[in-house]
């Protein structure tokens, strides 16, 4: 933690360690130990680490409660493209390349020459795994530099999208077969957020910010932000700790929720909006 949590910078140590070990006590096993990690996760302040013990005991320590109301059945009308991006919780393999996929899939069975623009849909995405969502809205989103994880010491990370890749700087995360490309690249998106975008979610939307032709609409993000890895200790337990922010492609960094460029509280009223505004733009 002192030596990779985000917050790192802005934490006392010293006060931090003497805290863990009053709340600590006597303790004799790490169950015994179960408040002192919980009491270290709360002193992080970042919201979003966790511990899972060997057992599968998670611990964790958050003031930030996701909410947001149940979006319903989404339609949009003739010309505009709608996508939904789903939590996804996989890891790297052939699962994830078909959730890549199907959202590709999607894309690809919508297209067409009388395409006006896309929506893609981020609320209610809780997280789990970024880039099979990265690599399946690829299409949609455009090649090249999408994002950044930039650490406290401003150390990056590109996200990275192309041909059918998603990537962290060199390293390819998923890559999906015969990917699909737009008739029309690079088309006016609406990209949809509610107080459930979280983490990974939030990261796809992210993503979408400072992409030309983009607008995004809802409800502020939930406000996780930030990128989580997973380190292995020595009993099988798994701490998994936000080490670094996420950017947008000019380097913005977030950590917080994210605004969209228009708020709207009516999930109904929010999908119109991006509809009308779609209808608005024409591409140069």
């Amino acid at each position: 933690m002192q030596h990779l949590s985000v917050n790192r910078r802005a934490i006392d140590w010293t006060v931090f360690r003497a805290d863990v070990m009053r709340t600590a006590g006597s303790a004799q096993t790490i169950p015994d130990a179960f408040p002192a990690i919980r009491r270290a996760l709360a002193n992080l302040d970042d919201n979003h680490s966790r511990y899972v013990a060997r057992n599968g005991t998670a611990l964790s320590s958050s003031s930030i409660v996701c909410r947001a109301s149940d979006p319903g059945v989404v339609s949009v009308p003739a010309g505009i493209g709608y996508v939904k991006v789903t939590t996804f919780a996989g890891g790297f393999d052939s699962v994830s390349t078909g959730f890549a996929r199907s959202i590709q899939e999607s894309i690809r069975a919508q297209d067409g020459a009388g395409i006006e623009g896309w929506v893609v849909d981020l609320r209610g995405n809780t997280g789990g795994n970024m880039w099979p969502m990265l690599a399946g809205v690829g299409p949609i989103l455009g090649e090249g530099t999408a994002g950044y994880f930039i650490d406290p010491d401003g150390a990056e990370e590109r996200w990275i999208y192309a041909a059918g890749v998603s990537k962290l700087d060199t390293i390819t995360a998923i890559a999906v077969p015969a990917p699909y490309t737009l008739q029309r690249p690079n088309p006016p998106t609406a990209v949809l957020t509610d107080g459930r975008t979280t983490s990974s979610g939030e990261a796809i939307a992210v993503a979408f910010r400072g992409r030309p032709l983009t607008r995004s609409f809802g409800m502020p993000s939930c406000g996780l932000s930030t990128a989580i890895v997973d380190y292995g200790l020595s009993d099988g337990a798994t701490l998994f700790l936000a080490v670094s922010y996420m950017a947008d492609r000019a380097k913005n960094r977030f950590g917080v929720p994210i605004s969209p460029d228009e708020e709207v509280s009516d999930p109904a009223q929010a999908v119109q909006r991006a509809v009308d505004w779609l209808r608005t733009v024409r591409k140069p």
